[in-house]
C-alpha cells in the first residue's frame, strides 16, 4: 500500500440540497455545425444515467449522473457555503440524507462540475425514487490535503483517502502507475482550462473532431472512468504543459456547445512525468466505491 497522510487529514461536515434543473429564456443550445434543439441538462435527479454509464450517445447537453447539489446559503451575502462545498468535498466520500422521505439512506461523492458549482452523488436506485428536489444532503468531506509521503510532487485532491487505498496503484522506480480507461491528449480539453485551482469544478474533453476520438476509443468514455490528459498540468490550475499529466474522474455527459464535452475532475498531476497512465477497461468509479 502507497503510504499516505491519511492521519493528517481533517473530516468535516459540508451540506447542500437536491437542485432542480434549470431551463432558460432561450432554451436552444446550438452546435458547432449549427443544429439547433432543446436538451436535458444539469440539475435535478437523474434516473437513467449513473457512474458506470456511457458518457456519450444520449441526448444529453451536460447531464449529470444521480444527484446534483447545491448550497444556497449566503454568508455576508457571499456563495462561501457553496465554494465549501464544492471545494472539500471528495470523490468517494460518504454522502447522508438528512431531510425528506429518505432521511439516513448514504450515497458517494462521484464529482464536481464546475461553471454551474454543483457535487455530484451517487445513490442506488431505489434511493433515487424516495428523493426529492430540496432534500438535504450532508457530507463528511475528507481528503483536502493528501499526500503520498514517497512522491510528495505528485499533488492529490478532490479524492478520498480510503478511495485511494483502494485503487490498484503502484511504484515503480520512483514512478506511480495509474489504471486508467483512455489517454486524452490535452489539445482537445476546452472549457474549464486556465482555471486558477482544481479543488473544484471540472474541464471538457472535446469530442468534435473524429480522427482524434476514434484513435483515442473516445466514443467508448463512461461516466466514472479514470483518465489520463497527456502533456497537461493541474496543481494550480489547469494548463498546457509538454510532459506533464493529470489524472482525472470524467464526471458529466457529452455536450453539443462548442468547447465542451464530457467533464474531466482533477484527482492528481504530475509537471515532470512521475505518473504512468496504465490502461485498464476496468478502471472505473464504480468499480472501487462501494468495495
Amino acid at each position: 500500500m502507497i503510504k499516505i497522510n491519511k492521519e493528517k487529514l481533517i473530516c468535516q461536515s459540508v451540506l447542500g440540497e437536491i437542485t432542480s434543473p434549470l431551463g432558460g429564456v432561450n432554451p436552444y443550445r446550438v452546435s458547432p455545425d449549427g443544429l439547433a434543439d432543446i436538451y436535458p441538462g444539469v440539475g435535478g435527479i437523474t434516473y437513467n444515467l449513473r457512474v458506470g454509464d456511457k458518457a456519450g450517445g444520449m441526448f444529453a447537453d451536460h447531464v449529470e449522473p444521480g444527484v446534483s447539489i447545491s448550497n444556497f446559503t449566503k454568508f455576508g451575502g457571499q456563495d462561501g457555503p457553496n465554494r465549501a462545498l464544492n471545494q472539500f468535498a471528495c470523490a468517494g466520500n460518504t454522502a447522508t440524507v438528512v431531510s425528506g422521505e429518505a432521511k439516513g439512506e448514504t450515497g458517494r461523492v462521484t464529482g464536481k462540475h464546475g461553471g454551474i458549482e454543483h457535487v455530484l452523488l451517487d445513490f442506488a436506485p431505489p434511493v433515487l425514487e424516495r428523493l426529492v428536489i430540496g432534500d438535504k444532503i450532508q457530507i463528511k468531506a475528507w481528503g483536502c490535503g493528501l499526500r503520498m509521503l514517497e512522491l510528495p510532487e505528485i499533488r492529490v485532491m478532490n479524492i478520498d483517502p480510503e478511495l485511494f487505498e483502494a485503487l490498484p496503484l503502484r511504484l515503480t522506480a520512483g514512478r506511480l502507475e495509474f489504471p486508467v480507461t483512455t489517454t486524452i491528449p490535452a489539445r482537445i480539453m476546452g472549457s474549464g482550462i486556465g482555471s486558477t485551482h482544481s479543488h473544484s469544478g471540472d474541464y471538457d474533453i472535446q469530442l468534435f473532431d473524429q480522427p482524434t476520438v476514434t484513435e483515442f476509443g473516445l466514443a467508448d468514455l463512461r461516466l466514472g472512468d479514470f483518465v489520463a490528459v497527456t502533456d497537461a498540468y493541474a496543481a494550480y490550475g489547469r494548463i498546457y504543459k509538454t510532459g506533464g499529466l493529470v489524472i482525472g474522474i470524467v464526471v458529466h455527459s457529452d455536450c453539443v456547445l462548442a468547447g465542451h464535452g464530457p467533464g474531466v475532475m482533477v484527482v492528481m498531476s504530475s509537471a515532470e512525468g512521475r505518473i504512468i497512465p496504465l490502461i485498464k477497461q476496468e478502471a472505473n468509479l464504480k468499480n472501487y466505491l462501494y468495495r
